[in-house]
């Protein structure tokens, strides 16, 4: 992610997020309804438990107040050997999957989405520099058997940190993007697949006639404390210009992004860094504004 965003400063809306099919949480027992955007929390899971998202609920009624949990995050690595991309989980992402009984399934139980975000990872392997469909395509099988082995609600891309051309791998090219999240989208066709909206990918999202943007479900601004509408054609349902860190970003601030997104119309509003502990009195400077409640910490 941003280090910009974390230093200093995914959408057809609620009822999509309700009755998408999604594996084992389909079964689940959906939360109470609530009326607003959806909130997104990212957990680094190097530092935090994913349990964190489902300990926060709405003071009056209407249930969870996050609506997605994103685990941050997976890695593109680069093999020299085979000169191919692989999708890699260190240590505590790993520990997460492994465990998925007890740290993700309660999440879907309360209705809550787990995606799995992809970041780079300083080796030259992004997505946008596949040197063929076919390497796109075979990338994209990881990402989708990984979301059908953990029972995963989707994926998420965020393009940094490649450092392209690292290991002799090639810059950034028009149809990467395009043939990964093309093929991705039909491996998956029922789960979610949201964009942190920063990189070379966010910016290739059209090659050869065929145009992904309607592939994605979210799209989201990736600078903590500001507000920036991602420059990608989806539905205002479908994106979260207003970005926030916990506690990091002014709780003035997070209140005033949160109204903001409810009086344009927006569909999506994100966190990041949700951590351990009690911060229902920051996370109610958001969820006044969105839904009109306090948030109540359920340890």
């Amino acid at each position: 992610m941003v280090k910009l965003g974390r230093i200093t400063a995914l959408l057809a809306g609620a009822a999509l997020l309700a009755g998408m099919t999604t594996g084992p949480s389909a079964a689940s027992t959906a939360a109470p309804r609530k009326t607003g955007p959806i909130t997104v929390a990212y957990v680094e899971v190097n530092n935090n438990s994913m349990l964190n998202v489902g300990k926060y609920e709405l003071a009056q009624g209407g249930g969870n107040v996050f609506d997605i949990g994103v685990i941050f995050a997976a890695n593109i690595n680069y093999d020299t050997a085979t000169k191919s991309a692989y999708l890699y989980f260190n240590p505590n992402v790993r520990n997460v999957l492994d465990h998925v009984s007890t740290q993700v399934r309660p999440l879907q139980a309360k209705g809550i989405k787990v995606l799995l975000s992809i970041l780079g990872n300083h080796q030259g392997a992004g997505f946008a520099n596949f040197p063929s469909q076919q390497a796109a395509a075979a990338f994209a099988k990881q990402l989708s058997d990984a979301v059908t082995k953990y029972g995963l609600d989707g994926v998420d891309f965020d393009d940094e940190y490649a450092e392209y051309g690292t290991n002799g791998t090639g810059q950034p090219n028009a149809g990467s993007f395009v043939h990964l999240v093309t093929a991705l989208r039909a491996a998956m066709p029922t789960k979610l697949i949201s964009l942190y909206n920063i990189g070379p990918a966010a910016s290739r999202l059209s090659y050869g006639g065929v145009d992904i943007t309607s592939k994605f479900n979210y799209a989201w601004n990736p600078y903590y404390g500001t507000w920036g509408v991602p420059n990608i054609a989806l539905p205002k349902s479908g994106l979260s210009p207003a970005a926030v860190q916990i506690a990091a970003t002014s709780a003035g601030t997070a209140a005033g992004l949160a109204q903001r997104t409810v009086s344009e119309g927006y569909g999506v509003y994100l966190t990041y860094n949700l951590g351990a502990g009690d911060s229902h009195t920051y996370i109610s400077s958001f969820t006044k504004p969105l839904y009109g409640q306090d948030a109540v910490y359920r340890p």
